[in-house]
């Protein structure tokens, strides 16, 4: 099959319309569950034919957009590009079963909701797959409306202002990086926006430089990075469950993702130029977004800001520039996204039980409901990188890594390890333990369907915990190609079995 990424774009577009087209909720919802699985084997059985050591970009596609500008749809996958798709199709029919009931508080149609979720889901793959400069651009604007919409519409008692402010920074970003992508064309000169075509065609440091921030501060704010995070607690605390997921798990993944694959390799000589001040930015976000959640009241918004603590670990990887860093912060923001999935997914059905995303209405929550208590241990344990857990390697790795190029940030990033056992282990004593709160006396334990939703995300934990080799096999030969650009040569980081 020659299609395999348009397909894969496709499918959820057409499916969000026929959801959209679907009078009965009950079959809008059963519709959006099937056409999200069938994403999802469709994606299993493209990444099952990827060939690791072969041509970087694979299962390319393109087609001549506007030909006048040299624009083309243009479609590739790498294993960097590859393992987020996955983690992308994987989260979404868990959130959709998540969702089931999220959409029914009579702000807007379930219909819409869940189409909306289909739109969001043919996004985020085609912004990973985009090989044309351009068409990244357009796709990484366009997820900006579906998840508007979804906390506008569908979230908290805040939504508008937290739709809005999140609407607003990323749309600020957006244009920086427009004008970046304009003049790379222009200066440039090959009449093409295709993204190889432009790898080393600006060689004048001083331009790179400017071109860099252009990118750079778009990518940081998605991400987001310190000092430009400000819009996430509030976006993640007022979205519905399911959406904050995505947000956290997937659409903030463009941020490093575009800083790994775009500076880079597109300016080589301004990211060494300014890799002190982005270590720097990382080093302050892991420990301020580490010390701001321990001081959280509100749960959603915890998570939120231990979110900008790893995301701080996953920059200062990317740019650390060696191959155990760099794999490191690819292979976190995959564990990031289940992890941090599984918990903003435990907490909202708490949230859902009892009403109030405030830690102190909760207390002895494992007395009446242990499954749901011990889920959301495990997921929190994963967020502070417990040994045996998914985000202890790649954690690990990026320390590791950070430490061969840059030790003192490395050594001071270790105390978000620290850090992260104090808020993660305090909330949980706070919700979970000690005598139980006579307002969740009558909280029930995880549905069956609610198992269904947290099962495959705690075993995804417990594998990529033992056995990450075979992510690291697709993702190392993709970092070590990145960083050749940079002309960082090193031998890639090996995973041994059992490891």
């Amino acid at each position: 099959m020659h299609y395999w990424l348009s397909t894969l774009i496709g499918v959820p577009v057409v499916g969000a319309l026929g959801v959209a087209a679907v009078k009965n909720e009950l079959r809008a919802k059963q519709a959006t569950l099937a056409v999200s699985l069938l994403v999802l084997a469709l994606t299993v059985a493209m990444a099952v034919q990827f060939s690791p050591n072969g041509d970087k970009f694979q299962f390319t596609e393109t087609y001549d957009w506007v030909p006048s500008f040299g624009i083309h749809f243009g479609l590739g996958v790498d294993g960097i590009a590859l393992v987020l798709i996955l983690l992308s199709v994987v989260l979404v029919p868990v959130v959709v079963l998540a969702s089931w009931h999220e959409a029914e508080a009579g702000k807007r149609s379930v219909r819409t909701y869940f189409a909306l979720l289909l739109v969001l889901e043919a996004m985020m793959i085609g912004v990973f797959a985009a090989t044309d400069v351009f068409l990244f651009y357009v796709f990484f604007e366009a997820m900006l409306i579906p998840m508007y919409f979804m906390i506008g519409s569908y979230g908290g008692t805040q939504r508008s202002y937290a739709a809005v402010k999140f609407l607003l920074y990323s749309l600020f970003g957006g244009l920086l990086m427009l004008v970046a992508v304009i003049a790379l064309y222009s200066i440039a000169g090959k009449g093409t926006f295709m993204f190889t075509d432009l790898v080393g065609s600006v060689q004048d440091v001083g331009t790179q430089k400017w071109l860099f921030l252009g990118f750079f501060i778009a990518f940081a704010i998605k991400a987001p990075l310190w000092p430009f995070h400000t819009w996430l607690p509030d976006a993640a605390a007022q979205a519905p469950a399911g959406a904050a997921v995505l947000l956290v798990g997937v659409l903030d993944k463009v941020g490093t993702y575009g800083m790994l694959r775009f500076c880079l390799e597109l300016f080589p000589a301004a990211s060494k130029y300014f890799t002190p001040l982005v270590i720097t930015l990382s080093v302050i976000g892991i420990v301020y977004g580490a010390i701001v959640a321990i001081g959280q009241t509100d749960m959603k918004r915890l998570i939120a800001y231990t979110s900008i603590s790893h995301f701080g670990f996953i920059a200062m990887g990317v740019f650390a520039m060696t191959v155990n860093a760099g794999s490191g912060a690819t292979l976190y923001m995959v564990n990031h996204g289940f992890s941090t999935g599984a918990l903003f997914l435990i907490a909202g059905f708490l949230i859902h039980r009892r009403g109030s995303q405030y830690i102190s209405d909760y207390g002895g929550v494992q007395k009446v409901a242990p499954i749901l208590a011990g889920t959301f241990l495990v997921a929190g344990l994963s967020g502070l990188a417990l040994p045996g857990l998914s985000s202890f390697v790649s954690e690990f790795m990026v320390l590791i890594g950070t430490y061969e190029a840059y030790v003192v940030p490395a050594v001071i990033a270790t105390s978000g390890v620290v850090l992260a056992a104090i808020y993660i282990l305090w909330m949980y004593q706070r919700t979970m333990n000690g005598p139980t709160a006579e307002s969740v006396r009558d909280i029930k334990d995880l549905s069956g369907r609610e198992k269904w939703v947290v099962a495959p995300l705690i075993a995804v934990i417990l594998v990529l915990g033992f056995y990450p080799k075979p992510l690291l096999d697709v993702i190392n030969p993709a970092v070590t190609d990145t960083l050749s650009s940079v002309q960082v040569t090193q031998q890639a980081p090996v995973a041994q079995e059992g490891q």
